[in-house]
């Protein structure tokens, strides 16, 4: 752990050599939700190849950029492009560039995702605020030694999702007139899509969409007290009964299709944020049995 706290330090430095903004909002887009990028009136973009430790970026519509700007009148830092596990990456080096947003001086983390949708009230196209999260990807980026001068050994998730986020999100929506489904996601390793008995499986324990990321991050957000809102744009429907192929082409197409809307929300949202309390920061640890 003291080699990763010396990597991220070290990141830090030389990003802090491009750029003397401390955002306080960190923003991850997922697949197919790279155009916020375009709202943001952008400072210094940094391509992830410069930064020492960072990955690279292998899946298609993740373009592989630190963005440092204004979003709504507010500093902000997004990843246009994140990793994933099913490209060969530790969870450790998946979750990596949140520890950074959090030494550049972030406390708030918005993330997204493009997500298969099981309950039977979603469509495609609709976008899901997320209440909560099952971790199925068989492991946990948490695993190993515990730094304590970066978060606690057993960070406390019993609101994994900012409350208070995810009612600003409805005002927002609500505001602007866009429909706002709440749900559980639930995250996969992937690479492939699931049969027809795994979308049961995932229905029946709890979840509401599945995917293959953002899981990772919340853990290690939570782990260094930010505070995290997550969206998943529904971009196909997994109903076992009638289940339909699909294809990343289509998901794309779907997340595209939809992310004016979702930009329209993050916009609101970043510009309604105010700075966190103490009575909004997460619970930082509880005993262990």
């Amino acid at each position: 752990m003291k080699d990763l706290r010396e990597k991220i330090e070290q990141a830090t430095r030389f990003l802090r050599t491009k750029t003397s903004l401390c955002p306080p909002i960190g923003i991850i887009l997922g697949t197919g939700l790279g155009g916020l990028a375009g709202e943001i009136r952008q400072d210094v973009v940094v391509e992830y190849a410069e930064i020492p430790h960072f990955p690279l970026s292998t899946v298609e519509s993740h373009h592989g950029k630190l963005i440092f700007g204004t979003l709504s009148g507010k500093p902000v830092v997004a990843m246009q492009g994140r990793f994933h596990f099913y490209e060969g990456y530790s969870l450790q080096q998946v979750t990596f560039p949140v520890r950074v947003m959090k030494f550049l001086g972030v406390h708030t983390l918005l993330i997204s995702n493009a997500a298969g949708g099981m309950n039977p009230r979603f469509s495609r196209g609709n976008i899901m605020v997320i209440t909560d999260h099952i971790n199925l990807l068989g492991d946990n980026p948490l695993i190993g030694p515990n730094d304590e001068t970066l978060g606690p050994r057993f960070p406390d998730m019993s609101e994994p999702y900012s409350r208070e986020l995810i009612a600003l999100a409805d005002r927002v929506a609500l505001d602007q007139q866009i429909h706002l489904e709440h749900g559980v996601f639930v995250a996969v390793p992937g690479p492939n899509l699931e049969t027809r008995a795994e979308y049961r499986f995932l229905r029946l324990i709890g979840a509401d969409a599945v995917g293959m990321s953002t899981v990772p991050e919340n853990i290690v957000a939570n782990h260094m007290g930010l505070r995290v809102l997550g969206f998943s744009i529904i971009t196909d429907e997994c109903f076992p009964d009638s289940l339909q192929p699909a294809n990343v082409e289509e998901i794309i197409a779907v997340a595209a299709r939809t992310e004016p809307q979702l930009t329209a929300i993050m916009k609101g949202v970043v510009e309604r944020i105010e700075e966190p309390t103490a009575d909004t920061q997460p619970r930082s640890s509880r005993t262990s049995s």
